[in-house]
C-alpha cells in the first residue's frame, strides 16, 4: 500500500448498473470488512418522470479500516456486478469551493475578493498611486519606443 493511502477508508465504485441499489452494494462489499456507510448519489430528476429514482452510476463505500478498503479495491476493481464491469479505487476529495469554475482566476470571484482583498487605503498602494503623476513619462533604459507607447 502506498504511504498516503494508509488512512483512506472510503472507496469509489464506478460503472454501477441502474438495477444496483445500496443493499446490493452492501451485500457485495461487506465481504471485505465492516462497512460503515454506502452512498449512492441520486441523478437529477427527470421532469417528465418525477417518481423515477435513478443514481448517477457510481457510489462511495466507507469501511471501518483502511485495510478493508484496500482489500475491496484489490478484489472488486475490473470485476463484474450484475453484468457491468466496476472501476474501484480510493475516493478522492471533491474540489474545494476556493477553486473558480473553468479557467477563471481565483481572484475573479467576488466571494474570494470580499474575503481576501483589502481596500486600497489599507493595502499600502494608495501612496504609490499618486507618485506616477506629474513626472516625465520617458521610457526606461532598454525599452524601445514601441514598448513605451504601449504603456
Amino acid at each position: 500500500m502506498e504511504e498516503g493511502t494508509k488512512t483512506k477508508k472510503t472507496i469509489f465504485v464506478g460503472g454501477i448498473g441502474d438495477d444496483v441499489d445500496e443493499a446490493v452494494l452492501l451485500d457485495n462489499f461487506a465481504t471485505f470488512g465492516d462497512v460503515i456507510e454506502v452512498q449512492l448519489p441520486p441523478a437529477p430528476t427527470n421532469p417528465s418522470h418525477p417518481n423515477e429514482t435513478k443514481h448517477r452510476g457510481f457510489a462511495f463505500v466507507t469501511y471501518a479500516s483502511p485495510a478493508d478498503a484496500q482489500d475491496a479495491i484489490d478484489n472488486m476493481d475490473l470485476n463484474e456486478l450484475n453484468g457491468r464491469v466496476l472501476r474501484v479505487n480510493l475516493a478522492r476529495p471533491m474540489k474545494g469551493p476556493t477553486q473558480a469554475p473553468g479557467n477563471r482566476a481565483i481572484w475573479e470571484s467576488e466571494d474570494w475578493l470580499r474575503q481576501h482583498a483589502k481596500p486600497l487605503s489599507q493595502s499600502g498602494g494608495a501612496p504609490l498611486r499618486g507618485q506616477g503623476k506629474g513626472g516625465s513619462e520617458e521610457p526606461a533604459e532598454g525599452q524601445g519606443e514601441d514598448e513605451a507607447m504601449e504603456e
